[in-house]
């Protein structure tokens, strides 16, 4: 999977991190800059992503597509759509781009607008990589595990990062007997949550 990245992701991966770092050292504000996760999360949560049971993919916090294109490189061959959620039509339309310039348009189906109405009616999500407000990360959260598939995977971009927000979330979860979960110091801080 990492072997063989085609030249158009690897690409348009390099230009996206040289926008997210010029974008933080300019210090515009997180909901004006591009917010890509590190490298070393894209590769963490592909190797989830590709080991997660049959089912949905979704993704919570599309922005720049950025982590998009890392789930991307482990759902080639599955015969569906990775499902992506960004609700600023601005970070849509450069996520778009960036599909489109990796050639991996057949692969995504991006949504602009919230997700948490779609999730409550998805009966068979397998993964979840949520990247997004973190005030709602436990509205998310409590919408997503009971539509999660046996086996299913869900990823909290940001706990170590944003940790005085996500504390209570996170020791939440932890004692959650519907999932299995353990915090990563992985990029800005992972939270794994297997479904039981």
């Amino acid at each position: 999977m990492f072997h063989n990245i085609k030249q158009e992701i690897s690409d348009r991966m390099h230009y996206l991190e040289s926008i997210d770092a010029s974008e933080r050292r300019m210090g515009l504000p997180a909901p004006q800059r591009l917010c890509a996760i590190p490298p070393e999360t894209g590769k963490f949560i592909a190797l989830l992503a590709a080991t997660a049971p049959p089912g949905a993919f979704i993704e919570v916090g599309t922005s720049g597509g950025y982590s998009t294109l890392w789930l991307a490189l482990a759902f080639q061959g599955r015969g569906d759509k990775i499902k992506t959620f960004e609700r600023q039509e601005k970070k849509a339309q450069r996520a778009r781009e960036t599909f489109k310039a990796a050639g991996v348009e057949s692969l995504i189906e991006m949504v602009v607008g919230d997700a948490k109405e779609y999730l409550r009616h998805e009966k068979n999500v397998s993964f979840c990589f949520l990247d997004a407000d973190k005030q709602e990360y436990g509205d998310y959260y409590e919408t997503v595990i009971p539509n999660m598939v046996r086996g299913g995977i869900l990823v909290c971009d940001n706990m170590i990062s944003h940790r005085a927000i996500l504390d209570p979330f996170c020791e939440k979860v932890m004692a959650d007997e519907r999932v299995d979960a353990v915090l990563l110091p992985i990029g800005k801080g992972e939270l794994v949550c297997r479904k039981l």
